[in-house]
């Protein structure tokens, strides 16, 4: 049992995917951190100073100061502004994936379309017919 598990786990395979998934992570992270700290702020500031954050609409009634104290309260509050963010967070997180997935595409094309050089066969086979000259 240890054994299969030790051989599963050191297969080349899963240890790229547990590094792709800790990379993914931070990466998800610093995304995250550039829209919610850097981005929206600035859009807000141009859009007349709103606060993404807190950008909200209490269902049933009621008034809070912001969302948190809402939420604080329990009211059923629709969190508009926060989904904002998380379109944003989640639009340039696609197009950084699909930029590395498309760049990655191009160096194995690349790497492909190279022409293959003589093979150790035909190396040999010419040696030989030299020597044999």
């Amino acid at each position: 049992m240890m054994k299969g598990l030790q051989s599963f786990l050191l297969r080349g395979n899963v240890v790229d995917m547990a590094v792709g998934v800790v990379i993914g992570a931070a990466f998800g992270k610093i995304v995250t951190s550039l829209v919610e700290d850097v981005l929206m702020p600035v859009i807000g500031y141009y859009l007349g100073g709103a606060s993404f954050e807190n950008l909200f609409v209490v269902l049933g009634g009621g008034s809070y100061e912001s969302l948190q104290a809402a939420r604080d309260a329990g009211a059923a509050v629709l969190a508009y502004g926060s989904f904002l963010n998380t379109v944003v967070d989640f639009l340039i997180l696609g197009t950084s994936v699909y930029v590395a997935i498309r760049a990655f595409e191009l160096l194995q094309k690349k790497k492909e379309a190279a022409p293959a050089g003589p093979t150790t066969e035909a190396l040999l086979t010419d040696i030989r017919d030299l020597l044999q000259r």
